[in-house]
């Protein structure tokens, strides 16, 4: 099944006719679940009932329980070889009491040249399936050191919506997620759009945001930081904020009317304001706007920095290393910036370094 699914992936193909007993039919739902989304169309053709020769039992749910097809097919993409060696890049400016990184593309299993290979993200109208995301996260967590812990990452909807987690019901959609829980371990995706992550080793309050033009304009950075205050008592001074990898002004342009509320924002953060499409800099109307809500600029990683290493590399003009929605099209795939606090005791009740750090 899953050679045939990288036979159709190579050419493109999203029909699949499939004649099958009575019998069968439901393995082969069950596999579909597990391997394919829904870019995919089944049509399923019952040419008869599958009857035992003598002397045989009949094929049966029993004999091979679709309750067991997830366990095989996880099992089996666990063993298969991964592409490349996952790298995680990190911000020196976060406190080495945080643990955190931002993802690249490669160390993963994904096979589809612009998913290829730790894509981190699943969708209906994407090729990667649930399944295989979540091995490309196992593995993720492996290197970076938070497996077995879940991953909460934010439910994208292109706004500025946050979720205080421990201080309120989870919404259906959020584009920033903060918490103060030890152990948890929060994320935020990006292929073009920013994942921001924010740090308070005063309060030990921790949050993650997605970042896109719109959510920029809608002010989804400054949204972060005032739920750390509100929810959790975080002073806006002790706040650090890492952008990760991200389209830069270099290969980003919206249309003129787009772009005029960036220029809005400050000049600065549009080039060529006359063209038809301007290039506009999203990571710089982020730094204007947290500092104009008070983050101190110096507690800004972003890529003015220049003392540190970049951890705001532009996705587009590094297809080694990054997926781009810009540069791929539709089906890209997707990084994510990930970041928890470890407990504030270590096992023989000493303090933590995030405890000695204060």
């Amino acid at each position: 099944m899953y050679r045939f699914k990288l036979a159709i992936d190579k050419l493109d193909l999203h029909t699949v006719r499939v004649s099958t007993t009575t019998n069968r039919v439901h393995l082969w739902e069950a596999y579909q679940e597990q391997l394919f989304t829904e870019v995919y169309s089944f049509d399923y053709i019952v040419s008869f009932t599958e009857f035992p020769c003598p002397g045989q039992v009949a094929c049966s749910s029993h004999d091979e329980p679709v309750s067991e097809v997830k366990a095989e097919v996880c099992s089996f993409l666990q063993q298969l070889p991964a592409q490349g060696d996952i790298t995680i890049l990190r911000s020196t400016l976060i406190s080495g009491c945080f643990s955190h990184g931002f993802s690249t593309r490669t160390g993963g299993i994904s096979s589809i040249s612009t998913l290829f290979s730790l894509n981190l993200f699943c969708s209906s109208k994407r090729r990667d399936p649930r399944t295989l995301v979540d091995e490309n996260i196992r593995r993720l967590a492996l290197k970076a050191g938070f497996y077995p812990r879940p991953l909460h990452p934010v439910k994208v909807d292109h706004g500025s919506d946050v979720w205080a987690m421990g201080k309120e019901e989870e919404p259906q959609d959020y584009d920033g997620i903060v918490t103060n829980q030890s152990g948890v371990v929060i994320a935020a995706p990006g292929a073009d759009c920013m994942p921001l992550l924010f740090t308070d080793p005063v309060s030990r309050v921790i949050g993650a945001a997605h970042a896109g033009w719109k959510g920029t304009l809608l002010g989804v950075a400054m949204a972060t930081v005032n739920t750390m205050v509100m929810k959790f008592g975080s002073r806006v001074r002790d706040i650090v904020v890492a952008i990760g990898p991200s389209v830069g002004v270099c290969c980003f342009t919206l249309n003129r009317e787009h772009a005029a509320k960036f220029y809005s924002v400050h000049p600065d953060c549009v080039s060529g304001m006359a063209e038809t499409r301007p290039h506009v800099n999203i990571r710089l109307a982020t730094r204007i706007l947290l500092e104009r809500g008070g983050v101190l600029p110096e507690h800004i990683h972003d890529d003015t920095v220049m003392d540190r290493p970049s951890v705001t590399l532009c996705t587009s003009c590094h297809p080694e290393a990054f997926f781009s929605h810009v540069r791929d099209g539709p089906n890209f795939g997707t990084q994510l910036g990930f970041l928890w606090m470890e407990e504030t005791r270590t096992t023989d009740g000493t303090l933590s370094d995030c405890m000695l750090d204060n």
